[in-house]
């Protein structure tokens, strides 16, 4: 296995093992299960944005993922807590994040190290002294990044498959609980706990292991466009 880069990025996640990258790969590299020194980005929160369906209700999964789909540009915090069994204090990494309908996500950690990541339809790069690196990647990863960057988009196909979902609440203060459905998911969750209002708020992720990873989406608005820099970290 290749050695973890930037702040906790895991090889696996640009070449998992075999060169294989699967969906238990991703979501162990979203919830920082591969590196237990540092925390890794949490993009699962960004996939939940867009991806829930379901029965109708006072306030249902449609309308949760209609309400969540109309801002085209979300800048914002970010706050990771990793919890671990073997230690008595969290891991916790902190940064920013702009979230763009059309182009993809960048995640710019700024402690415990400096780090910038991109995800786009392209794949995950890396920012290193001569600009964006694309990191390897085989066919079922890049099958991935479609998946990921279709729910982002606002297909509602993604998510169903995987989980059962369950809202409760209402427009401006909800509660998605995402609780697995495929054996391999069961192996890694045991639950994924999303909390919002008119944006996501904080997502927890609890893992079988008894470890979990909190994030917490802090002063996020959707009231301003992309920054010329922002276009051309996307452009590149």
């Amino acid at each position: 296995m290749l050695t973890p880069v930037g702040a906790g990025l895991p090889a696996k996640i640009a070449n998992d093992n075999a060169g294989r990258l699967t969906l238990r790969g991703v979501l162990r590299f979203f919830a920082g299960k591969s590196n237990r020194r540092t925390a890794a980005p949490t993009w699962i929160a960004f996939i939940v944005l867009l991806s829930v369906t379901g029965t109708a209700h006072a306030f249902d999964l449609q309308q949760l993922s209609d309400q969540l789909a109309k801002p085209s540009v979300i800048h914002g915090n970010f706050t990771q807590e990793k919890h671990l069994r073997a230690l008595p204090q969290p891991l916790v990494s902190k940064g920013t994040f702009v979230l763009a309908k059309d182009h993809g996500l960048l995640w710019l950690l700024k402690t415990p190290l400096q780090q910038d990541y991109r995800i786009s339809a392209q794949g995950i790069a890396r920012r290193d002294a001569t600009g964006w690196q694309l990191l390897p990647n085989k066919s079922a990863g890049a099958e991935q990044n479609r998946l990921f960057l279709a729910v982002l988009q606002g297909d509602s196909s993604g998510l169903q498959r995987d989980f059962e979902l369950q809202l409760q609440g209402e427009a401006k203060q909800w509660k998605l609980t995402l609780t697995p459905r495929s054996l391999l998911l069961k192996q890694v969750f045991t639950q994924i706990n999303i909390d919002g209002g008119d944006l996501v708020q904080s997502i927890e992720l609890l893992e079988t292991q008894g470890d979990s990873t909190l994030l917490r989406m802090q002063d996020s608005h959707a009231d301003l466009p992309l920054t010329e820099a922002e276009q051309h970290d996307f452009a590149q």
